[in-house]
């Protein structure tokens, strides 16, 4: 458990917690907003990448 490696135990272990904690509505809305940051990090990313290749 502590090798710093997290198993599937463990990830279950904390999902219940969360589950606890903010409930399945809040679970719901906190992994929709998760997901939509994640997409507009690689997407700005993204446009970062073609913008450094346009001014070279």
């Amino acid at each position: 458990m502590f090798g710093g490696k997290i198993g599937p135990m463990e990830l279950l272990v904390i999902l219940a917690i969360a589950l606890l904690i903010f409930g399945p509505s809040k679970l719901a809305d906190l992994g929709k907003g998760l997901g939509e940051g994640i997409k507009n990090f690689k997407a700005s990313m993204k446009d970062g990448e073609e913008g450094g290749e346009k001014k070279s």
